[in-house]
């Protein structure tokens, strides 16, 4: 018998005279612990999510190096980024169900081990493969004398000494089925913790107090990802055999586009973290100290409650050790969520919003790189330190104008609607802050003298350039090229960072292409205009990241309180299970096989296979990238509008109460009633 009983009878049992202060004492004990057990719950899931949000986000910081790493496309990426959805997906509805009548506290702990467990996975083939190698400028040999000269001749006699990939590097190509294995895993041991974890505050918190919660919970996971990004942007500046090898010899910088950063580093840090947080929840209890019964129609979250289907009658059982005759309910149970329209229509409109979400999120750090020509460290440093903070900002504030308006089902699909309307117009402005292709010789512009775009140009075609070699210089005349070879450069001052080219043919403006100019090392910069235009990106990004986020609080809200308060566990879980299936593990695929097709020049992984993309073309990058998650976003917005819209045909205000004011069914059309649905008063 739980405290409150005990002070219910002790209450009853007490003369007149004397029961008032013992009732008083004994109620401010029970708040006090209900209110401190709930307290150390909040903090344990807060964490958990925080540990679960900074490995996601670190996967989505280091995908640009684990591409270089392994000589991925960004489609083969995709698909190691949606494995942590396939194993969500596997097991999250029968965690949701069933766990909900278990021990929610060490289901999620057991979770979060699992997490870590498939975090140390993803970083295991960094100790397993040989040292990292790069394509750098070729060695010619002649004779008995060795000499550098970066465009050979033919007939000179010398020959290009070339490396194929051998049994080891054949090997190592096939290791990234350890970060799809590692991230699967991860998804597995996620499944409990959001379903059981917010079911859980809903249960035992007091009524007016759950959206502010869920806030909080929802801000520890968007804080997270501070963490993460920050996290990605040290390690990506870190060379990726940091320790093992001189520093000094490594010839090319976080600038080139065959860096790769300590990306194992991070997993290492980030499982560790994964490890702490599944302490605490051993030692919580079952069940918490219920807050008081919620009252009948005098607040708008109850009010808020409603849409109980003809089949109430078939109850999820209550006895934990039932479980055939869970089996036997769990499909009446889904059959009475999906003839919901509103949780029906919500679910489908989130479908589309995480589509454009996680295809956006996931392939952000490669679009800034690409488009604005930034460093991968430079790049999830802001994205962690100025655009998570606007959405943790947005998603706190949701769950605070919640509370204190104490803001009804309706008001919450307003505030879900109007949000996202506002922060996809704004993404819509994001098209005219583009910058101008690079400028690369025999790519995107004609060589000097040449006009149309080849490969190759009088002023090269007799120099023996290996053909899938990419090592860029910039020449005088603000092009880049392949290679010094492809520049047609005759000499080298220097070596590694300091090298200069000279007499490079093709660098020359006519009309003296009989002489020759120089090169650097690297590909040219974009300019001061892209370095403008990448301001006005961050500064709209920020804005809108704030906007779309503001609805997030709301939207929970909505889909706890259009739910029998018994299913809401199953009701969290197969929205999640829905989202992941059809956003989280197709959108990383589409969204890496679109941006694939606009790639100008790719790597070799193998003699014969495309390894990762050297160059895009921006142009076309941009209107995928920009234009997939707009239409997405549509398709959402109109869903929404379409919730709202039975919202409000549900409950209508009468004179000047609130909305729905009771949600009973004698308030109903009798057209409502015929449709197999009605509205009662519910309590926890």
């Amino acid at each position: 018998m739980d405290s409150k009983k005990k002070s219910d009878q002790i209450c009853s049992r007490s003369p007149q005279g004397r029961s008032s202060s013992m009732c008083q004492c004994t109620a401010f004990q029970t708040k006090k612990s209900r209110s401190g057990g709930l307290t150390i719950f909040l903090s344990a899931i807060s964490f958990a999510y925080f540990a679960k949000a900074l490995t996601g986000s670190y996967l989505k910081s280091s995908i640009t190096q684990i591409e270089r790493r392994f000589e991925l496309p960004s489609s083969l990426v995709g698909t190691m980024d949606g494995s942590f959805e396939i194993g969500n997906v596997l097991v999250i509805t029968l965690v949701s169900f069933f766990g909900a009548q278990r021990h929610r506290g060490r289901l999620i702990g057991g979770g979060c081990l699992l997490m870590a467990a498939g975090t140390f996975l993803i970083a295991l083939p960094h100790f397993i493969m040989a040292r990292y190698t790069y394509d750098s400028a070729p060695s010619w040999t002649a004779n008995a004398s060795d000499s550098f000269f970066p465009c050979l001749q033919h007939g000179t006699g010398q020959k290009y000494a070339a490396k194929e990939p051998g049994c080891q590097r054949k090997f190592e190509n096939s290791l990234w089925i350890f970060i799809l294995f590692g991230n699967l895993l991860r998804g597995v041991g996620e499944a409990p913790i959001q379903p059981l974890g917010i079911s859980y505050i809903d249960d035992y918190a007091a009524e007016d107090n759950a959206a502010f919660y869920i806030g909080c919970i929802q801000t520890a996971a968007v804080i997270g990802p501070i963490f993460g990004f920050l996290l990605g942007s040290l390690c990506a500046s870190l060379f990726v055999d940091l320790g093992a090898v001189d520093l000094g010899a490594v010839t090319i910088t976080p600038q080139d586009q065959q860096w790769v950063g300590a990306w194992w580093l991070g997993y290492l840090i980030a499982g560790v973290i994964s490890v702490l947080a599944t302490i605490p929840f051993w030692f919580l209890p079952k069940e918490q100290p219920k807050s008081e019964p919620r009252k009948n129609s005098s607040t708008p979250s109850e009010q808020s409650r409603f849409i109980l289907e003809e089949l109430r009658d078939q109850k999820v059982p209550q006895d934990p050790g039932q479980l055939l005759t869970m089996a036997r309910d769990f499909m009446p149970s889904v059959k009475r969520l999906l003839g919901n329209p509103v949780f029906f229509l919500y679910l489908c409109g989130s479908v589309f919003q995480y589509n454009s979400l996680v295809g956006m999120v996931t392939y952000k750090p490669k679009y800034i790189e690409q488009q604005y020509g930034q460093t991968s460290s430079r790049t999830n440093f802001i994205i962690g330190i100025i655009n998570v903070p606007a959405v943790a900002l947005g998603i706190f504030l949701g769950g605070v104008i919640m509370k204190k308006f104490r803001i009804d089902v309706v008001g919450a699909a307003k505030l879900l609607l109007s949000s996202s309307v506002i922060g996809y117009v704004i993404l819509l402005s994001l098209f005219g802050m583009g910058c101008e292709r690079p400028s690369v010789a025999g790519l995107t512009v004609p060589y000097a003298g040449s006009s149309h775009i080849a490969r190759f140009a009088e002023c090269n075609v007799r120099c023996l350039c290996p053909l899938h070699q990419w090592d860029p210089v910039c020449g005088e005349n603000g092009v880049t090229y392949y290679s010094a070879c492809f520049a047609r450069c005759l000499f080298t001052n220097g070596t590694g960072k300091a090298a200069v080219y000279t007499n490079c043919s093709c660098v020359a403006q006519p009309p003296l292409l009989s002489g020759g100019s120089s090169a650097v090392p690297g590909p040219c910069s974009r300019g001061r205009t892209c370095s403008r235009m990448f301001l006005y990106f961050v500064v709209v990004s920020v804005i809108a990241s704030f906007t779309l986020s503001f609805g997030g609080t709301p939207g929970y809200i909505l889909l706890l309180r259009c739910v029998h308060p018994e299913l809401k566990s199953l009701a969290l879980g197969i929205y999640t299970m829905a989202v992941r299936v059809l956003a989280g593990v197709p959108a990383p695929m589409y969204y890496g096989a679109l941006i694939d097709s606009v790639c100008l020049k790719w790597g070799v992984r193998q003699r014969s296979t495309k390894g990762s993309c050297r160059l895009y073309n921006t142009d076309a990058f941009r209107s995928i990238y920009l234009g997939m998650t707009l239409a997405l976003g549509a398709v959402f917005l109109g869903l929404s509008s379409a919730v709202l819209y039975i919202l409000k045909k549900r409950c209508p205000t009468r004179g000047n109460s609130s909305p729905c004011n009771g949600c009973k069914s004698s308030a109903l059309p009798s057209s409502l009633l015929r449709c197999g649905y009605r509205f009662q008063e519910t309590r926890l």
